[in-house]
This record gives structure tokens, sequence and C-alpha cells, in this order.
């Protein structure tokens, strides 16, 4: 069976493709089995192919999953995926663009954010408290010093799970609003990378919305972010022990 994957950050980085078509050898492949393939044929990235999930249709699959022919398949690294390799995927570079969800709420952009813009998205008359996280790049960690960063997206994967953020916040504390806007391409030192805002009727949630927020976008969004320093680069992003974005946060 051949099947076209689609690859991003350190896996496409040591590849050197972006878009990859693996002959699978079987009839019904399963994301594991798949995985294990892909392992074998490129073993200069059988570590991160191993330690990678597989979305299956914008959707991570568990391990059971049965592939078919038709799916959109895309490898998904961990986000702390990556290793340094200075090597280059045959992928273009990114131009001027903006994607958001229907509602509008949800936006990844090659622009610089602006705050007020995805504030002003969740202030309603009956919600008293809002709260806007903004992340930046930061210059110095440790004695390490960062020129800038670089973030990739599955941009509708990546939008259809900052989406599915909000609808877990509204699970969680009925009647909060979420909206999320994140910046990919090269961001200096001092810009703005992302900007989460939350309302709600009450400031408590306001606080455990947005922490929830962040963190899950940390875990599940599949944007990665590469830290090119002075003397080298590497892909950086969650760092909280054992990757797995489909587990809950409360586990």
């Amino acid at each position: 069976m051949k099947l076209k994957i689609q690859l991003f950050a350190g896996i496409a980085e040591r590849i050197g493709t972006s878009v990859l078509e693996h002959d699978y050898p079987g009839e019904q492949p399963t994301a594991a089995s798949l995985k294990e393939s892909l392992a074998l044929a490129y073993p200069e990235a059988a570590a991160q192919i191993r330690s990678a999930f597989l979305a299956v249709n914008q959707q991570y699959a568990p391990a059971s999953a049965a592939i078919q022919a038709q799916d959109e398949l895309a490898l998904i690294p961990p986000v702390s995926g990556g290793d340094g390799s200075d090597a280059s995927p045959d992928q273009p570079a990114i131009t001027a663009a903006e994607h958001r969800t229907p509602d509008g709420m949800y936006m990844i952009t090659t622009s610089p954010l602006s705050v007020e813009a995805t504030t002003r998205l969740v202030i309603t008359a009956n919600h008293g408290a809002t709260l806007t996280f903004v992340g930046t790049t930061r210059e110095m960690t440790g004695e390490q010093r960062t020129v800038h960063l670089e973030y990739e997206a599955y941009v509708p994967m990546a939008l259809s799970q900052m989406a599915a953020i909000g609808a877990e916040i509204s699970e969680r504390w009925p009647g909060v609003q979420c909206a999320i806007s994140h910046r990919i391409g090269k961001v200096d030192v001092e810009e703005i990378s992302v900007v989460i805002a939350v309302s709600s009727p009450h400031r408590s949630d306001c606080y455990d919305a947005s922490r929830y927020a962040i963190e899950r976008l940390k875990q599940a969004v599949p944007i990665w972010k590469k830290e090119i320093w002075e003397d080298g680069a590497e892909w950086k992003g969650h760092q909280l022990g054992p990757w797995d974005p489909t587990k809950n946060l409360d586990n």
C-alpha cells in the first residue's frame, strides 16, 4: 500500500523531506505497524519516529487504528522533538498567511500578534473578568543566548486542537470564553509568539482556565518551536516527561 505522510520539525529535518511517500509492505497497516515500518525504513530517524504519534485525518490515532490509503496522514513528533540538525527539509519558505477557525476565535498567522485584537474576542457584557496570557521570545536561558525562534505548525490540525481546548474549557468552566492566537515563522527576541485570552463572570475561573489553556496548548497542539542560538539550533517544546498528547491533564 502506497501512503503519503506529512513530516514536521526534527523528523522532517532528519529525513530531509516534509512529505514522504512510503510503500507499506502489507494491505492493512495500523498506526503502530506503520510507525514501525517507517522506523525500519529510516533508521537515522527511528528513535524520533517511534516516539511520535500518527495523526489520521487530523486526529491523534491510537496504536490500533486501521489506516486506509485515502487517509490524511501526518507523523507528529514529540513537541520537544528535534536533534539540533542543521539539515533543511525540502519545504517552501513560510509566506504571509493567516488561518482561523470558522468562528474566528482561534488563529495561526505569520504576522505579528495583537494582544488587544485577541482579547476583544472574549470580552462580553456579562463577563466581569478577562485575563490575557502573552508568550514572548526570551533572549537568555541560563548562559545560552537565543537569537530568534522559528515556529512550525500542522495548521489545520493545530486549529482544530485549539478549538478542542476551547470546548474543554467550556465543559470544565461553563460560560468561560477562550481565544488563542499563535504566530509561526520567525519570531525575534521580545516579540509575541502566543496570546491566550479568557473571560468569565468571575475572576477565579479566568485564572484556572487560562492556566489550563496554555498547558494543553503545549501538550496537544502540533506547533513546534526551534531555538536559534549564536552557535547552533534545536527544536524545543513540551518538556514535562513522556509526551502523550491524548492524556488528560488530570492524570
